[in-house]
């Protein structure tokens, strides 16, 4: 597994254990045992993960991470010899995990072109949420999968989301900075917090007031996980059917109303500038329409 942008700067046990859904115990048991190694040697519980390191986890159970071929359709923005951008449906998880082996979009991608190398997740070169909609870079190979992720840690990728969210924003503009770490009492969910954590900066702006809502546009600074979910609850306006992060009562089904509408950045290799936009989904726009 090829660490990522929003990934780095954390311990390899805790960044493990997160990661494979696994024991404490477990993780710690593999990394004093020698089978967890980065960049091909071993290394200790404490040890720093950076962007661009590969992990690798070797015991008993590897033949978990076999990746199976999906054959479903890809709705494919661009495409070239170096990498794709995908507008990738709500409901769709992007890479295998506990839960879910075989229905990932990286099953579906391994099955349309070769990818990047890594056990689990490859090509994928940052990562949006299940629920989440719309836009997201996919590299072919080793050498612009480092590329691309050095761009997005150099703030050289432009990347915008559209969301509704609770409440009236009364202030035309925003920015929204506040570290964002693991929750302490629920490691599955994140946090702004001072404690592991790591500088996390959102931009937004209102599109548009609706009854008890705001429809919104945000620019990522960063790109830790589930960080417009996290910064929308922690000033006060969750997004709208957020499950985690959200009101307790939903709309309906559809998962939270945020989707990745804007990506742009100069080509790693050809030096054009590329701009991808992206409508949000029929759904979310269903919903919208609700609070009009």
């Amino acid at each position: 597994m090829k660490i990522n942008v929003e990934d780095e700067n954390i311990r390899i046990d805790k960044y493990l254990i997160s990661y494979l859904n696994e024991s404490r115990s477990k993780i710690q048991k593999l990394i004093k045992n020698g089978n967890i190694s980065v960049d091909g040697r071993k290394v200790n519980s404490n040890f720093i993960v950076r962007c661009g390191m590969v992990i690798n986890v070797s015991d008993d159970k590897e033949e978990v991470y076999e990746i199976k071929q999906l054959d479903i359709d890809l709705d494919i923005i661009y495409e070239d010899d170096y990498f794709l951008i995908i507008n990738k449906p709500s409901g769709l998880v992007v890479h295998p995990a506990v839960g879910h082996k075989d229905d990932t979009l990286v099953n579906a991608l391994i099955k349309h072109c070769k990818l990047s190398s890594d056990d689990i997740r490859p090509g994928i070169v940052h990562r949006i949420d299940k629920d989440t909609s719309g836009l997201l870079i996919v590299a072919k190979d080793d050498n612009i999968h480092e590329k691309l992720a050095n761009m997005i840690k150099g703030k050289e990728i432009t990347r915008k989301y559209i969301a509704l969210v609770h409440g009236i924003i009364n202030h035309s503009t925003g920015t929204i900075d506040a570290p964002i770490g693991r929750d302490i009492t629920d490691r599955k969910k994140m946090a702004v917090t001072d404690i592991n954590s790591k500088d996390a900066v959102t931009h937004f702006k209102v599109l548009e007031r609706l009854n008890n809502a705001t429809l919104i546009e945000c620019t990522l600074e960063t790109g830790r996980t589930h960080q417009i979910r996290v910064h929308m609850k922690y000033i006060g306006y969750p997004i709208v059917n957020d499950p985690i992060y959200g009101h307790k009562k939903k709309v309906n089904d559809y998962g939270q109303l945020l989707h990745s509408s804007y990506l742009s950045l100069t080509h790693p290799i050809t030096g054009e500038f590329l701009e991808f936009t992206c409508e949000i989904p029929k759904e979310m726009e269903d919903i919208i329409n609700m609070f009009r």
